[in-house]
């Protein structure tokens, strides 16, 4: 006879039924999973959305750990999008800062300076739809910067956010503590006290291009150079958040000249490529360059979408032949979209972001700023080059449709480019 096999006579009784104590475990073991079950999986589930922020691991037998996204103090409220609302006037806490106490505005930029005879571009708030706009905090921005380096990299529109960035800040700092200098390509805000630097690269198109001098490059045959993205982007390492913008330059037709070798090449290599498939090379550069050299655990990226210029007055229902000059009211169509902004452009960011495992956040200022026919600086900046009889004459033939008055409309974007940065 053999022998019976071992514990089955406390587990087994009779012919194969269930002993008492067994049938008491398999029932508390299920009553556990349906009772708590559902709580489970939505630790489970937390588990993966705080991982969606960084790549995920090359092999499935990594452990998923919970990531904090870099320098967040909060969360935005679920269901708010910051960059959906409407403009409301608010003369109690607008402007931000006054024009005459900020050292650093470009006299390009400096409305009143130049004569500019209302104040009313300067008193609106963006307001989101079901939420509010947290307050930006000087102290919290310098005190989280501290030891640390922040860069706008692009066009004079991305100088102009820099430079509202800079005019938030510099009040909190004594005069001894701080300076600025210009570098070729680079402009170093320098706050000593917290050992930080706040810069800007001139960039126009990230790619390298004839339009690099940060001075003369008013070129309107603009070539750009494929793959190139590191001959600026050597200079951008090493930086904790890293802004960037790029549009406007790439608006020159239909078309756009790519140079394929070296612009030192004695014969150049030169195709054209659509406006659209050239600039997607230009996202995915600059993309894979955020992927080789940003650490996602401990740094920031962010994108600034197209800012619109208002160039021409039909796009807003009035007669043909106006632009911005002389406009003091906001656009109040909330559909409204100028003929300057290329949704197709719109469309190769979505495409190629959407696509992307780097974590990069979309500052999509285009819409709420289209309202803002109000808020150019239109005339009332330093020109140039003298005025002919003839432009005098006609105003809307000079003015500036596509730069901002500072204090003015880049201030909100700076309010929510602090309000993704800390509270994402």
């Amino acid at each position: 006879m053999k022998a019976p096999l071992s514990g089955s006579s406390s587990l087994l009784r009779g012919k194969g039924r269930l002993s008492p104590y067994l049938f008491t475990l398999i029932a508390f073991i299920l009553f556990v999973a349906i009772l708590y079950g559902q709580d489970f999986m939505c630790v489970f589930d937390e588990h993966l959305q705080s991982y969606s922020y960084s790549d995920k691991p090359s092999s499935t037998t990594q452990r998923v750990k919970q990531h904090k996204v870099p320098f967040a103090v909060g969360k935005t409220e679920e269901g708010c999008d910051i960059f959906s609302g409407s403009w409301v006037r608010d003369e109690l806490n607008r402007p931000l800062y006054e024009e005459s106490e900020c050292p650093y505005i470009q006299p390009q930029l400096t409305c009143q300076e130049h004569g500019r005879p209302d104040k009313d571009y300067q008193h609106w708030r963006w307001q989101p739809h079901h939420c509010d706009l947290p307050e930006f905090n000087a102290s919290l921005v310098l005190e989280t910067l501290r030891g640390k380096r922040m860069m706008f990299v692009g066009d004079s529109l991305n100088r102009g956010q820099y430079v509202s960035f800079i005019c938030l800040l510099h009040k909190l700092i004594p005069d001894d503590e701080k300076s600025m200098e210009t570098f070729d390509s680079l402009t170093v805000f320098t706050a000593k006290e917290y050992n930080t630097t706040i810069e800007f690269y001139w960039a126009p198109f990230l790619l390298e291009s004839n339009s690099d001098n940060a001075v003369i490059h008013r070129i309107s045959d603009r070539i750009v150079r494929k793959g190139s993205i590191n001959k600026h982007g050597k200079n951008w390492k090493g930086v904790d958040i890293v802004v960037f913008n790029t549009y406007l330059w790439w608006m020159t037709g239909l078309k756009m000249k790519v140079l394929l070798g070296s612009f030192d090449d004695e014969v150049k290599e030169i195709v054209e490529l659509s406006t659209e498939d050239a600039y997607r090379m230009a996202m995915k550069s600059m993309l894979r360059w955020v992927r080789l050299n940003m650490d996602p655990k401990k740094t920031r990226v962010f994108f600034t979408s197209m800012s619109p210029s208002h160039g021409k007055s039909i796009d807003w229902g009035d007669e043909a032949g106006g632009n911005c000059y002389n406009e003091t009211s906001l656009i109040d169509d909330r559909s409204y979209w100028g003929s300057d902004c290329r949704k197709s452009i719109m469309e190769v960011i979505g495409e190629v972001f959407s696509k992307s495992k780097v974590p990069i956040t979309f500052l999509n200022i285009t819409q709420l700023s289209s309202y803002r026919r109000d808020a150019h600086t239109s005339i009332y900046k330093k020109q140039w080059s003298p005025l002919t009889p003839e432009q005098l004459a006609n105003p809307v033939s000079y003015a500036d449709c596509v730069h901002w008055c500072l204090p003015g409309l880049q201030d909100t974007w700076n309010e929510l480019l602090f309000a993704k940065l800390f509270y994402p």
